[in-house]
């Protein structure tokens, strides 16, 4: 059983940009979007591009790498949404599709959490919404949210903001975000934006040895 984390935070605000000081050598990464990483030794992460639900949640337990990055899991159910958009078909159909993209984001999660390897760590990068003046993980919309709360499936949520210039995480929920983690795996609330820390604070907290000799497969 893997442990997950979700990063989430707005485009621009330091999720990506988070996985500069990780061992590209542990890493497996899934682009959704394709888009090259912002920071120069992006090129050495090994990368699989694609937004394919099916193929993403088959993928999953195959991977070897101890560390594996999903970025951005948002773009999967958008990109399902506006392949369809142009669907003909009632109100049945558009319904029928919403259920689906909401599967196919449970499965992903579902699958992260209960079918990969012990101790590896999945972190999943995902924008983020406000609805009724609480950021929350950006889903396809409150027919989805309906159904599946992503949060509540993990135990570790982080999210991005940026005071006086500077990138951190939050690891308190201050009541406006779904924010949270385990008691005392992070002294302060705020914490820099460094997922190579982040991975550090988890391993030591679920008493995990990194091994740096272990060579990261993703395909």
């Amino acid at each position: 059983m893997a442990i997950v984390t979700l990063v989430l935070g707005n485009s621009g605000s330091g999720k990506s940009f988070s996985m500069q000081n990780l061992d590209p050598s542990l890493c497996g990464v899934i682009n959704v979007m394709g888009k090259p990483l912002p920071f120069r030794a992006g090129k050495q992460f090994r990368k699989l591009n694609t937004d394919n639900a099916y193929e993403i949640n088959d993928l999953l337990p195959s991977l070897k790498a101890p560390i594996v990055i999903i970025d951005d899991f948002q773009y999967i159910m958008a990109n399902e949404f506006m392949r369809g958009v142009t669907d003909e078909g009632g109100g049945n159909s558009v319904f029928q599709r919403f259920n689906r993209i909401g599967q196919n984001a449970w499965n992903i999660l579902n699958t992260a959490i209960n079918n990969t390897h012990p101790d590896q760590r999945i972190y999943i990068l995902s924008h983020i919404e406000e609805v009724e003046g609480k950021t929350k993980i950006k889903t396809m919309g409150k027919m989805l949210d309906e159904k599946i709360v992503l949060e509540g499936m993990v135990t570790i949520v982080l999210q991005t903001t940026i005071r006086n210039g500077e990138h951190y995480f939050m690891t308190k929920n201050d009541g406006t975000t779904t924010v949270k983690t385990p008691h005392e795996m992070f002294a302060n609330e705020l914490i820099p934006n460094d997922l190579n820390a982040v991975d550090d604070a988890i391993c030591d907290f679920y008493g995990i040895a990194k091994n740096h000799n272990q060579q990261a497969q993703i395909a």
